[in-house]
This record gives structure tokens, C-alpha cells and sequence, in this order.
């Protein structure tokens, strides 16, 4: 599979980053973002979510992703920006470090997500906060008109041959328990469809296949694939597509007693 590039990539994360920002200004000030002197987000990617906490906060912001190539990418694209290249398994800090660490569509994709968010709780200083800003459960998925409706089996049967749990985001609140965090919040994100006024429809609707496409290419005959197409933008154009994929956030405090935290 020939990876995306850090611009199809940052095409998508900005796209991502739409679907949560009521969740993030919900979270952000619910942990003081203004009063935050140090600031990570673990998976940054494209810098979408980083350069966004940048900008709404007068503290240090840092971005971690493993991929040097799209941190490069952050850096040009939001100047001022700090990336570093490193793995959330094995975060490159000293314990207590942040006052708020978060990441934005990660868990699903990691191997352990309970170690990650244990690191993440070990460079929290206590009382700080975690944010786990989207994870998605395609088990849920909802999709009309019904002669789409069978993606979602197959986008789900794609995602776990990537590596992927398409249904981490059930598993988030019992992860965040787990992992040690104290007043721990949980919610999924609503579903809302509507134009916006002066975009053309079919922007999102581009996006939005384009990642489907991306999934299921292994799984369709280009003619099958192309046929599905012009199927998902009729229904983009005349106004019945919904789909609808749960995705949880959850958030939740380090402790402030050392004793409290796992082992």
C-alpha cells in the first residue's frame, strides 16, 4: 500500500479536526486551557490539532508523532509549532512534565492503547488533566440509503487488516479506569448534517469517500468501486446520505496522590 502524503494527510486530519471541535472547546475549558504552561498532543500528524492548541493557549505546546516526514510537514505548514519525533509507547519526558496531554484519533491505531495512556498519565503533573479527543466504534455505524449500508462491515473487516480496533471507542472509558485516571468523563459525539453556506457540497462528501476508497480497495474491483462512487454522491446530492460512526471522547484527571497510580 503506497502511504498517503503529509498533504492528503493533513486533508484529512483538518476534516477530522471539524467533526471535534465542540468537544475540544468543551474539554479545553473544562481543563483551563489559558491557564496551561505546558501542552502535548500524543499522534499530532499534520500538526491540525497542535497548531489549534498553539493558538488558544499562551503556554509551551508540543507535538509528538512517530513520523518524521509529517513532522517536518508541521513544522512548515504552522510556523512556530514545536514537533519531536518519538513513540507514545516510550515518551521522550520526565515524569510530570505537562499540565495537559491529549491525542486526537490514536488509540484505535496503537497495539497497546493502555500503555499509551500510561504514559501519557506519567508526564501529566498530578491534578493535570488527559484528553482522548475522538476514537471511533464502526460497530455502530449507521448508514442510509441501504444500498450503502454494507460498507461498514467492510470498512471495519479493512481496518482490522491495517492493524486498527475500529471498535476501541466502546472500550475508551474502561481504558481511561484503567489506566488511573481519576473524575473520568465519557461521551460520543452527536451526529448533525447540514451544507454550509458559500462550500460546495461536494467537498466533504470528496473527503469522505476518499478515505472509504482508501479502505476498501482491497476489498472492491475498480468497476465495483467506481459504481459505489457515483451511488455515495447521488446520495451526497440529493440529500439522503447519512452516516453516522460513533466516536467517544473521554477525559479525566492524574491523581494527586503518587499512591493511586498504576503499576
Amino acid at each position: 500500500m503506497v502511504p498517503d502524503s503529509p498533504e492528503a494527510l493533513d486533508q484529512r486530519y483538518l476534516q477530522q479536526a471539524g467533526w471535534t471541535a465542540v468537544i475540544r472547546r468543551q474539554a479545553f475549558q473544562r481543563f483551563g486551557l489559558r491557564q496551561a504552561a505546558r501542552i502535548l498532543e500524543v499522534g499530532s500528524g499534520t500538526g491540525a490539532i497542535t497548531s489549534e492548541l498553539r493558538s488558544s493557549s499562551p503556554g509551551a505546546v508540543i507535538g509528538l508523532d512517530r513520523d518524521q516526514q509529517v513532522n517536518e510537514y508541521a513544522r512548515r505548514s504552522h510556523p512556530g509549532v514545536a514537533c519531536v519525533t518519538g513513540l507514545g509507547e516510550r515518551l521522550p519526558f520526565p515524569d510530570s512534565s505537562f499540565d495537559l496531554v491529549c491525542c486526537h484519533f490514536l488509540l484505535l491505531w496503537v497495539v497497546d492503547p493502555l500503555h499509551i495512556l500510561k504514559e501519557m498519565l506519567r508526564v501529566t503533573r498530578p491534578g493535570g488533566g488527559v484528553l482522548c479527543l475522538a476514537e471511533p466504534d464502526y460497530g455502530g455505524r449507521i448508514e442510509y440509503p441501504e444500498s450503502l449500508s454494507a460498507l461498514g462491515a467492510l470498512q471495519e473487516q479493512s481496518l482490522r487488516a491495517r492493524g486498527a480496533d475500529p471498535r476501541l471507542g466502546r472500550r475508551l472509558r474502561m481504558l481511561l479506569h484503567e489506566a488511573g485516571l481519576t473524575q473520568v468523563q465519557v461521551g460520543v459525539l452527536g451526529g448533525e448534517w447540514a451544507e454550509e453556506a458559500g462550500r460546495p457540497a461536494s467537498t466533504e462528501g470528496d473527503l469522505e469517500w476518499r478515505t472509504l476508497s482508501d479502505d476498501l480497495k482491497d476489498l472492491y474491483s475498480p468497476s465495483d468501486l467506481r459504481r459505489l462512487e457515483s451511488e455515495f454522491a447521488r446520495a451526497r446530492q440529493d440529500g439522503s446520505h447519512i452516516l453516522f460512526v460513533p466516536t467517544f471522547f473521554g477525559w479525566g484527571l492524574r491523581p494527586t496522590r503518587p499512591e493511586r497510580m498504576p503499576h
